[in-house]
């Protein structure tokens, strides 16, 4: 761990200029307690850095939650075993594409599952407990529920260390949370213009407690949070049963962990009661389940958090980008692409260069740099990899 100096500690061994810069102006803003916590997979965000931790008193910036609210990882470690699989993956892989709308602005045409529509009325209610109506964001917010998305958003069959299959996804509260997201923004903006408040970056806007504004925030942004939870639990559903049809037998869940990285809670943190925002990160309380995902072609973990109190009881997300999306086009191509790839089944298209794992920092490098903040239970490694375009 370095401090950086008195409200900034850092966990990561690469660390870009930018990001660093970024947050230590975060880390200025008078309502940081203790300090913030930067984590391993650390990288350039909006406003404020992504792989970091965040706590306020009093004060809550939107933009240090993220745009995609709840974004976060769901996985299931079934009972089959790599040789219980059949040898070719394409069939899967395309079921999945199939069960699952991908890629944004995709999504389901209709509600017609049972599971589908209880999640829906489920999201429905809450919403008239927390005041507003959704449709006021996104019309067709129902239609984007089991929905995947783009970028760095994924499904994947893995294998563990004992071959033990888990299935795996990667996503967020959709186009609904990213509107609810940007609309807060705006309001903090232009409330802290109202109010003549002097920020260092105008995505560093905040709302302050006790305000309507603020809890108008709080209560949506904690519906996208679960909007986010119930999206992957329906996806994993869709993953389960076209993985079913593929073996030929039906799956056990044996373990299922479902976690937020980009979200807030009050939380207890050096004698204080706090509104902790981590953006990019996930809770690593003593004793907690976690995962975090490495870069298509490459590891991801389950994980055991170590309850590190100077790390706020957090850890890192994933592998954190090391070049932007348009210098990963410029700098790599297809062909490495496919070499990353090999043995793993994925759909070949110069869509997916952005995301290639050169684009990421070494994901072994960031375990290695989280090694006081969480324990690795199991290591797993793709044999199947959706995305969206």
């Amino acid at each position: 761990m370095e401090k950086i100096n008195g409200r900034l500690l850092n966990w990561a061994s690469i660390l870009e200029p930018a990001t660093r810069e970024q947050a230590l102006t975060t880390a200025t803003m008078p309502f940081i307690h203790p300090h913030v916590a930067l984590m391993p997979d650390a990288h350039l965000g909006l406003g404020a850095t992504v792989g970091s931790v965040i706590p306020t008193l009093g004060a809550i910036m939107p933009a240090a939650v993220g745009v995609d609210i709840g974004c976060g990882m769901i996985a299931v470690r079934t009972q089959l075993t790599r040789n219980q699989l059949p040898t070719d993956a394409a069939p899967v892989r395309r079921a999945i594409e199939a069960a699952v709308p991908l890629s944004a602005g995709v999504y389901n045409e209709s509600v017609e599952l049972g599971h589908t529509q209880r999640r829906v009325a489920d999201l429905e209610e809450r919403a008239m407990r927390a005041e507003f109506d959704p449709a006021s964001f996104v019309g067709s917010w129902r239609l984007q529920l089991g929905t995947l998305g783009s970028g760095n958003h994924f499904i994947e069959v893995t294998l563990d260390e004992t071959d033990r299959v888990w299935l795996f996804l990667h996503s967020g509260s959709r186009g609904v949370g990213n509107k609810i997201a940007q609309h807060h923004i705006k309001v903090a903006q232009a409330l802290n213009t109202k109010w003549w408040i002097s920020l260092p970056h105008k995505d560093l806007a905040y709302l302050v407690e006790g305000t309507d504004e603020f809890w108008a925030y709080i209560r949506q942004m904690r519906w996208a949070q679960h909007f986010a939870l119930l999206n992957r639990e329906e996806m994993m559903d869709r993953v389960v049963t076209a993985f079913e049809a593929w073996v030929g037998e039906g799956v056990e869940r044996q373990e299922e962990i479902n976690c937020h990285h980009n979200y807030t809670e009050q939380e207890k943190h050096f004698g204080k009661q706090v509104w902790l925002s981590r953006k990019g990160a996930i809770s690593a309380r003593h004793g907690e389940a976690g995962l975090i995902p490495g870069s298509m072609g490459t590891a991801s973990y389950v994980v055991t958090g170590k309850g590190n109190p100077v790390a706020l009881m957090s850890s890192p997300h994933g592998a954190g980008r090391a070049f932007s999306r348009s210098a990963a086009r410029k700098r790599f191509t297809r062909e490495q692409l496919r070499e990353a790839m090999v043995g793993i089944e994925y759909r070949d298209t110069d869509a997916f260069i952005d995301e290639i794992p050169m684009a990421y920092k070494d994901i072994d490098q960031v375990m290695l740099d989280a090694a006081d903040l969480v324990e690795v239970r199991h290591t797993l490694h793709q044999i199947v990899n959706v995305k969206g375009d």
